[in-house]
């Protein structure tokens, strides 16, 4: 079985706010007041600047993006994320902006790394995005990054 994710995460008020000024981006509500915006083709285009440097060590991360994620982190915390597994073996990594900076990443965990005692990057990442896991699951669960396994089942809802 394969899973995949490339978004943005952050509470839904500032992905509202992401969407408003990107009009092809969709917010999809997930728990603990966080909501994620699935990185689609279109979005991917749409963010783009041919100039703009790219983050390193994502696969998907568009030509200035850094710029736009520091922007809108003036309001609130904002991650990238970015995952892909297929039989249980796979790679993720993630990043937050904060008050317009890089506070957190990019952290990567190749297939063959052990879990860090922290967590996973994308579980860190929603911590610092205000997350908390629960009994015997952790943030990526409890916020129900697991409800969909491929990127267009997050845009059909």
């Amino acid at each position: 079985m394969s899973y995949e994710l490339n978004a943005l995460a952050a509470t839904a008020e500032l992905l509202n706010v992401v969407a408003a000024e990107v009009p092809v981006a969709r917010v999809v509500r997930l728990e603990q007041g966080l909501a994620l915006i699935p990185m689609t083709d279109r979005l991917h285009a749409a963010l783009h600047q041919p100039a703009g440097a790219q983050q390193t060590g994502f696969a998907y991360f568009p030509g200035g993006l850094a710029r736009r994620l520091e922007a809108w982190s003036q309001s609130a915390p904002i991650a990238y994320l970015e995952a892909a597994y297929f039989g249980g073996e796979g790679s993720q990594s993630a990043a937050v902006w904060v008050d317009g900076r890089l506070t957190l990443g990019p952290l990567h965990l190749g297939e063959d790394d052990p879990d860090p005692a922290e967590g996973t990057p994308i579980s860190q990442a929603l911590r610092r995005l205000g997350a908390r896991g629960g009994a015997g699951a952790d943030e990526f669960e409890t916020v129900g990054l697991g409800r969909h396994r491929h990127l267009e089942d997050w845009i059909a809802g």
